[in-house]
């Protein structure tokens, strides 16, 4: 693919934010000349022969849309990846799942319900253990860590709270 130049700076999709916004991910499409990639709404993709994808095979793995937005989301943030996900617990569901039996998670004491029982009622049953704490009291966080801890899960803002935790300051 052709990569998009910023004419403010030379460099693919430049270095400013509201210019990365817009163009990261967008690049044309070799194949229809389409200038933004169009909302695929397909299920499956044609394929060459069995498991001779060209690149996508069915939707719920991957499409051209969601790999657009990824590439967005990972230029915005500065990153070399972005995941999207279908839901919000998908996507904790994805990050619970890197951590094993034994590891410790500090989390707020007003995340999602979901969130909530998702912790409780699902991860806890595979050995991980759970603190949780007002997020926005950056002390009460340190008091939670354990030598056990991998993860400290905030949510900002908070449902249904709405307290806004400054995430900078507790990384």
């Amino acid at each position: 693919m052709t990569e998009q130049i910023d004419p403010d700076d030379g460099q693919p999709h430049g270095g400013r934010f509201e210019t990365r916004s817009i163009h990261a991910g967008q690049e044309p499409d070799e194949e229809t000349g389409a200038v933004m990639p169009p909302i695929y709404a397909t299920s499956t993709y044609v394929q060459d022969g069995p498991g001779e994808d060209r690149g996508y095979e069915y939707s719920r793995t991957g499409n051209p849309t969601r790999a657009a937005l990824e590439e967005n989301l990972a230029a915005l943030e500065n990153a070399e990846y972005g995941r999207a996900f279908a839901s919000g617990m998908a996507s904790i569901n994805t990050v619970l799942n890197l951590l094993e039996a034994g590891d410790h998670v500090v989390a707020g004491d007003d995340v999602y319900g979901g969130t909530h029982r998702l912790f409780r009622q699902v991860f806890e049953q595979y050995d991980l253990s759970f603190s949780f704490v007002d997020t926005t009291d950056h002390d009460a966080v340190l008091d939670a860590m354990k030598p056990a801890t991998e993860l400290v899960w905030v949510e900002t803002p908070t449902n249904p709270l709405m307290r806004v935790n400054d995430i900078a300051a507790l990384a």
